[in-house]
C-alpha cells in the first residue's frame, strides 16, 4: 500500500490510481517485450487523452489485448477489430487500435526482441535530476532516434513524444523530481 505522507512528484498526489501508479511502476525499470509492448500501446492510447484514463481502463485493456501478448495481438484479424471497437471499456479509437495491431505485427519482426531495442536508446549513465516538473522534458535526442527507429521498422503512433513518456514509464530515463521519495542520489 503507497504511503500517504511521502512527498512525491506533485502529479503522483492527484488522484489514489496516481499514487499507485508513482509510487509502484512509473521510473521503474522495465525488461520484457511483452511487458513493454502493452506500455507503447498504452502510451499510444493515451495519446491526446489523460494518463489516468489509460490507467482507469487499464485492466480492461489487459483483456481486450490478450494480455499484450505480441503474438496474440498479431494474430488478431478483422472480427477481434470490429470487437475492440465495440468495447466500452477500452479507448475506441480505430487508428490507435489498429496501431496497436500494427505494432505487434511489427515488434514480431525485431530480431533482437522489443526490450533489447528500446533500451538500446536508455541514455547512458546517471543524468541531472529535475529539480522541478517544470524542469522535466517533454521529448530527448534519445527519443526523437527511438521514434525514428520504431518508424522506420514499421511501428506506427511512437512520436519523440510518446517515446519519451514510454522511456520515463519504464525507467529508461529517471524523472522523478529532486525532491520525491522515489528520488535515489
Amino acid at each position: 500500500m503507497p504511503a500517504v505522507d511521502r512527498i512525491r512528484c506533485a502529479w503522483g498526489d492527484s488522484a489514489p490510481e496516481y499514487v499507485a501508479y508513482h509510487d509502484e511502476e512509473w521510473g521503474t525499470p522495465l525488461h520484457g517485450d511483452d511487458a513493454l509492448f502493452e506500455r507503447l500501446c498504452l502510451e499510444a492510447f493515451q495519446s491526446g487523452l489523460s494518463w489516468l484514463t489509460i490507467l482507469r481502463k487499464r485492466p480492461a485493456f489487459r483483456a481486450a489485448f490478450a494480455g499484450f501478448s505480441i503474438d496474440a495481438v498479431a494474430a488478431f484479424g478483422p472480427d477481434d477489430e470490429a470487437r475492440l471497437l465495440a468495447d466500452a471499456g477500452i479507448v475506441r479509437n480505430r487508428a490507435k487500435v489498429a496501431a496497436a495491431i500494427g505494432n505487434a505485427r511489427a515488434a514480431q519482426r525485431v530480431p533482437e526482441g522489443l526490450s533489447a531495442l528500446l533500451w538500446s536508446f536508455a541514455p547512458p549513465g546517471p543524468r541531472p535530476r529535475p529539480a522541478t516538473l517544470a524542469d522535466v522534458p517533454a521529448t530527448s535526442p534519445e527519443s526523437t532516434a527511438m521514434a525514428r527507429e520504431l518508424k522506420r521498422r514499421g511501428f506506427v503512433f511512437v512520436g519523440p513524444t510518446t517515446a519519451y513518456a514510454l522511456m520515463q514509464a519504464t525507467g529508461m530515463v529517471d524523472d522523478h523530481v529532486a525532491s520525491c521519495c522515489r528520488a535515489t542520489p
